[in-house]
C-alpha cells in the first residue's frame, strides 16, 4: 500500500512539472541591451527588470497565450504576444522615444515657489469646470482677493474686475507672456475674446506689485494666461452648456495631433448667447484660435492667432442729449 503511494505522488509530481515552462528573452535598443528594462506579463502582475545583458526570464507559466509588455525610459513601449511552451526565447527591440516639453513662457511674467508674491495657478482642468460661457472674470472670481462684476448681471458681455481692491486698469493681463492690456486706458475687455477660456492651459493670479515687467498696467495684480500646449493625439470634440437668461455657449475645436513626429495644428470656433439679467442686455459673442506648431528635439516655434466679434446691447439708461446741454425741459 505504501509502494503505491509512492508511486501516485511521483506520478502527480511528473504531470506538475509538465505543466510548467519558462519564458526567456532579450530586451534591446538601437542594437544594444538595455540592463533594467521591465518586462511584464500584461493583465497580471508578473513583472521581471533585465539583466546586465538586456536579457530577462520567466518561470512556472502554464501554457497559453501571454503578451509581453516592455518599457524604458527613453524608448517606446512595446508589446509582443508569445506562446508558450512553442516560443520560449523571444527578442524585443525597442524605439527610441522623441520626448517633447511644452513650451515655457517668459520666466520674468510668472511666479514661482520661492517668489516673494502671493498667487494662484489655476490648471486647465479647473478652468474646463468653471467654463460655461462666462467671461474669464467670472471663471476667476473664486481665486483670493478677485472681485467680478458684470454689465448684464449674468458674467457674458461686459465684465470688470478688481483684485485687492485695484480696479482692472491697474492690473495687468497677459496671454503666453505678451501683454493683453488696451495701450491707453491699460484696462482689458474679455468681452473681445468670447471663450478664450476653451484654449487656456492655465491661468496665474499674482496679488500685488508681482514679477511682470510690464509697465504701469502691473501695479495692483497680475494675470498670467497660457494657451494649449502640444497635444500629441488628433482629437475632435464638441461643447455645449446652458443656464439661465438664455445664455448658451456652443464650441468647436479639434486638433491634428503631432503630424511627422513635428507639426501641429490647433483650432476652435465659439458662439456665447445670453439674454443678460438686466433689461436690454443681450449679447451675440463669436470667437476663433487657431494655433499652429513646430516641434524638434530642441525647437519650438509655435504660430497663435485668436479673435472675436462680440454685439451687446446698451444695459444701462442713456442720457438724452439735451439734459447734457442743460435743456431741463427737454
Amino acid at each position: 500500500m505504501k509502494r503505491l503511494h509512492v508511486w501516485l505522488l511521483m506520478q502527480l509530481m511528473v504531470v506538475a512539472a509538465l505543466g510548467q515552462h519558462s519564458l526567456k528573452g532579450v530586451v534591446t535598443g538601437n542594437g544594444e541591451p538595455l540592463p533594467g528594462a521591465s518586462v511584464v506579463i500584461k493583465n497580471t502582475f508578473y513583472g521581471v527588470s533585465a539583466k546586465s545583458d538586456g536579457s530577462f526570464e520567466f518561470h512556472n507559466l502554464k501554457k497559453g497565450t501571454y503578451t509581453l509588455k516592455a518599457s524604458f525610459v527613453g524608448f517606446e513601449t512595446r508589446e509582443m504576444e508569445v506562446n508558450v511552451p512553442e516560443r520560449q526565447q523571444v527578442s524585443m527591440e525597442l524605439t527610441p522615444a522623441t520626448i517633447l516639453t511644452s513650451e515655457v513662457l517668459v520666466s520674468a511674467t510668472r511666479a514661482k515657489d520661492k517668489t516673494p508674491v502671493a498667487y494662484t495657478n489655476i490648471t486647465g482642468e479647473e478652468i474646463a469646470t468653471r467654463n460655461m460661457g462666462q467671461d474669464i472674470p467670472y471663471l476667476l472670481q473664486l481665486t483670493p482677493s478677485f472681485v467680478a462684476t458684470s454689465d448684464a448681471g449674468a458674467g457674458v458681455g461686459y465684465t470688470n474686475f478688481r483684485i485687492r481692491g485695484t480696479d482692472m486698469n491697474r492690473i495687468n493681463v497677459t496671454v503666453n507672456g505678451i501683454p493683453l492690456n488696451d495701450a491707453e486706458s491699460h484696462g482689458t475687455w474679455f468681452v473681445d475674446l468670447p471663450d478664450l477660456a476653451s484654449s487656456l492651459e492655465n491661468v496665474q493670479v499674482q496679488r500685488g506689485v508681482g514679477t511682470s515687467t510690464n509697465g504701469a498696467a502691473a501695479f495692483g495684480a497680475t494675470i498670467n494666461l497660457q494657451t494649449n500646449t502640444l497635444n500629441k493625439d488628433p482629437y475632435a470634440e464638441y461643447k455645449t452648456a446652458a443656464g439661465s437668461f438664455n445664455t448658451f455657449k456652443n464650441t468647436v475645436s479639434a486638433g491634428t495631433g503631432l503630424l511627422d513626429g513635428k507639426f501641429t495644428l490647433d483650432a476652435r470656433l465659439s458662439k456665447v448667447t445670453s439674454d443678460g439679467f438686466i433689461d436690454r442686455a443681450f449679447s451675440d459673442l463669436k470667437s476663433f484660435f487657431i494655433s499652429g506648431g513646430y516641434h524638434s528635439g530642441n525647437t519650438i516655434i509655435k504660430a497663435n492667432i485668436f479673435s472675436g466679434l462680440e454685439t451687446t446691447y446698451q444695459s444701462w439708461n442713456g442720457v438724452p442729449s439735451v439734459r447734457l446741454n442743460n435743456d431741463l425741459e427737454g
